[in-house]
C-alpha cells in the first residue's frame, strides 16, 4: 500500500513505541515517511555511564533513533527540532504550532500522527507536543494543502492496560499506576479508531527497541510479557472522528482512496 504520514513526536523512542510495529509491517509498499521529533532526547536517562555523558546525550538518542528506523527496515525524513527536553511546555505553543505546520507542509502527508491530550503517560513534552501537532494538522488543512485526511493519536487500549495489570499482580509484581509521573495510562476502548496487530512483526520492533541502548528499554518488564506490550499498536481517530458503530480500522491507511 502506498501512503503519506508523518509522526510527530517529543523524544527518541517515542517513535518506536508509537508506530514503530505499524510503519515495519508496510515495508512492501511505497511508503514515504516523515518523523518530526520535537527534542533529542538530551535530559533522559544514562542506563549505561560508557554509552553517553549529559553533554553528548541529545546527539547519541539522535544516532540511536536512526538506528531504531533502520532496525524496522523503513526509511523515514527524520527531523530533529532540538527544542529543550523537558522543556517543551515552556516553548509559546504557537511558535511550536508554526515549527510543525512548517515540517508538515514540506512532507504534505495523507495521515499525521502525534500525541492526544493525554500524552500516553502524561509526559508534559508529549501533552505540547500533541496540542501543537493537532493545531498544525488543522492550520494545514484550512490552507488548502493536499493530504492531511486523517489525524490520529496514539494511545493505549484501557482494557489491553488492565490486562497487563491482571499479568503483572499475577507475578507478585506492582501494577501500573497510571496517576504517577510518566506511567502510562489506558484511554476507553470505544475512543479508539484503529488498532494495528504487529505481532509478525513483534521481534523487529524489539530489536528496534534495543537501539536505544541508553534508556534501557523494558528493562525490569518480564520476557513473555514483551509480545503483550509491543504486539498491538492502537489510536484514537481525532480526525475525522469516529461515529458510533463505525467499524474499528486495522491499518492507518485504511479507507483512504488515490495516491
Amino acid at each position: 500500500m502506498t501512503g503519506r504520514i508523518a509522526c510527530v513526536f517529543a523524544h527518541p523512542d517515542d517513535d518506536t513505541y508509537g508506530v514503530g510495529g505499524t510503519l515495519a509491517m508496510h515495508l512492501e509498499g511505497d511508503l514515504e515517511l516523515t518523523v518530526i521529533l520535537a527534542t533529542s532526547g538530551e535530559a533522559g536517562r544514562i542506563y549505561d555511564p560508557s554509552l553517553a555523558t549529559r553533554e553528548t546525550l541529545g546527539a547519541v538518542r539522535e544516532g540511536e533513533d536512526r538506528a531504531a528506523w533502520r532496525t524496522l527496515g523503513v526509511e523515514p525524513e527524520l527531523r530533529f527540532l532540538r527544542y529543550p527536553d523537558g522543556g517543551v511546555a515552556d516553548v509559546p505553543p504557537e511558535d511550536l504550532a508554526a515549527a510543525f505546520l512548517e515540517a508538515l507542509l514540506e512532507a504534505r502527508p495523507r495521515v499525521v500522527v502525534t500525541f492526544g491530550p493525554d500524552g500516553v503517560t502524561g509526559h508534559t513534552d508529549h501533552v505540547a507536543v500533541g496540542a501543537a501537532a493537532t493545531q498544525a494538522f488543522h492550520a494545514a488543512r484550512a490552507s488548502g494543502a493536499e493530504g492531511f485526511d486523517r489525524l490520529l493519536y496514539t494511545a493505549l487500549l484501557a482494557s489491553r492496560l488492565e490486562r497487563l495489570n491482571e499479568l503483572l499482580r499475577h507475578r507478585g509484581m506492582d501494577p501500573i499506576d497510571p496517576t504517577e509521573p510518566f506511567q502510562p495510562r489506558g484511554v476507553p476502548d470505544e475512543t479508539i479508531g484503529v488498532v494495528v496487530d504487529c505481532s509478525s512483526v513483534y521481534e523487529r520492533k524489539l530489536e528496534a527497541l534495543r537501539e536505544h541502548r541508553t534508556q534501557g528499554e523494558l528493562e525490569g518488564v518480564p520476557f513473555d510479557l514483551w509480545p503483550e506490550i509491543l504486539g498491538t499498536e492502537s489510536f484514537v481517530l481525532a480526525f475525522p472522528e469516529r461515529a458510533a458503530g463505525e467499524p474499528v480500522l486495522r491499518d492507518p491507511f485504511e479507507g483512504l482512496e488515490g495516491p
